[in-house]
């Protein structure tokens, strides 16, 4: 079977902070913490693009793994398709940067669960021996995609930057890839868009349909259950069950709805807000760097996007006979 061989992520330079979208949205601060936890957060800075952090994860990580570039037969750049410029390909820009040569490069636009397909076709892609290994990389520009000037978009002001590399392959996986299962409410299709004016994007709810958080809870549940069944595993042999950080109550309430202790997850809102696709592999770097991880755990990457869509990845730590650092 495949799985996940090494990954990494890196962090870009700027900080958002509460107290400059309490003065561009005009809402109190305590109101911008509340949505954000914390009182500031990595975002871009100006001149930083997310697949020059995704080329330097990717770079950190091959040299660590000493993988060559030329046994990457497949690179996937994955995030929300709001990439600079448009009409382009991240993947291909950041396997010329790396040095791969002869590789198949593609995006893939699943928003905040694009990990999750990316990580399906990757090891579809090796577990067939089409290629030997698949770099997938996460990145987006999430911050740029809010208008903070509108207080109607305060859900998204924790929307933070960040990237992440991740090396799928069939040999030396400390993370084996067991089973994912993926789904779409379609209904929800049309709750969130972008309007495009002087060529710059912006994100914005459409209506006030509620529902959403019921969606996210049911669907999650389900996804878990469906995974849980497929392993012949029950809730109570998941290690960890990690989850994209946008809203920390639903969180809270979804480990409390499957009975999963909070110790057995990762919070890291008051850290570094939403960070989109790359959110579970961060917390996957925290438990390996913290010691938290033993041989043979079970865990679970829920995550979701608009659409809406959710996955649930699962993976069985497999570790090697030394620990690395993930950043």
């Amino acid at each position: 079977m495949s799985g996940i061989v090494d990954f990494a992520y890196v962090l870009p330079s700027g900080r958002a902070r509460a107290q400059d979208l309490s003065r561009s949205s005009g809402l109190p601060v305590d109101q911008i913490q509340r949505i954000c936890v914390t009182p500031e957060w990595p975002v871009l800075a100006p001149g930083e693009q997310p697949w020059d952090l995704a080329i330097r994860a990717a770079r950190t990580m091959l040299d660590r793994s000493g993988v060559a570039p030329a046994t990457i037969g497949k690179v996937i750049y994955a995030g929300s398709g709001e990439w600079e410029p448009a009409f382009w390909s991240p993947a291909a820009k950041a396997a010329d940067a790396l040095g791969i040569r002869e590789a198949h490069c593609m995006e893939v636009v699943n928003f905040c669960n694009s990990a999750a397909p990316a990580l399906q076709l990757a090891c579809d892609e090796t577990t067939l021996g089409r290629s030997e290994y698949v770099l997938v990389l996460l990145g987006d520009r999430l911050s740029q995609l809010v208008d903070h000037e509108d207080p109607e978009s305060k859900a998204l002001f924790n929307f933070a930057d960040a990237a992440a590399a991740v090396l799928v392959g069939r040999e030396r996986s400390e993370f084996e890839i067991l089973h994912a299962q993926l789904r779409t409410d379609a209904s929800w299709a049309d709750y969130y868009s972008a309007d495009r004016e002087d060529f710059v994007t912006r994100v914005r709810r459409r209506g006030r349909r509620s529902g959403l958080r019921a969606a996210y809870l049911k669907n999650l549940a389900e996804l878990v259950d469906l995974t849980l069944d497929a392993l012949g595993q029950s809730r109570k042999d998941v290690a960890h069950l990690l989850i994209n950080q946008t809203d920390r109550s639903m969180h809270e309430e979804l480990l409390s709805d499957l009975g999963i202790a909070p110790e057995r997850s990762v919070f890291n809102y008051h850290r570094y807000a939403h960070q989109g696709p790359a959110d579970t592999f961060i917390a996957l770097a925290d438990l390996k760097d913290e010691g938290r991880l033993h041989a043979g755990d079970l865990i679970l990457l829920c995550t979701s996007g608009v659409g809406f869509s959710w996955g649930v990845t699962a993976a069985e730590y497999r570790p090697g006979p030394t620990a690395t650092p993930r950043t």
